[in-house]
């Protein structure tokens, strides 16, 4: 059992992700800041950020709840992925891996949201 938000996978994962969001973001054009590489940013930094405070709830529906927020962010995370790929302003090998990264941090999601519900 996990003593904290960050002893989980999903949340070191989710940290991860940020990390190479925000390496990717800093390569954007500069009339890119207040849109694509804000909105990537966010998205990002939210999916690790509902899991630590879902994680902090006292009541399991509570952490479902967030859990769900967390998915959400990275299905807008993934389309943000699409949009700048498609904008040329990565590769589609970073994109492809980028994309890797957030599925499996989805599926993760998932599997806690299941094992939360049973719980419930």
């Amino acid at each position: 059992m996990a003593k904290g938000y960050d002893d989980l996978d999903i949340w070191k994962n989710g940290i991860n992700i940020v990390s190479n969001i925000y390496n990717i973001t800093k390569k954007l054009p500069k009339d890119e800041l207040l849109g694509l590489v804000t909105q990537m940013r966010r998205s990002a930094v939210s999916i690790p950020s509902n899991i630590a405070e879902g994680f902090a709830r006292q009541y399991n529906r509570e952490y479902k709840q967030f859990l769900y927020v967390a998915l959400g962010s990275c299905s807008e995370l993934e389309t943000q992925i699409i949009v700048g790929a498609d904008q040329h302003y990565y590769s589609e090998d970073v994109k492809d891996k980028l994309l890797e990264q957030l599925n499996h941090e989805s599926r993760m999601i998932m599997s806690m949201i299941k094992a939360v519900s049973r719980t419930l």
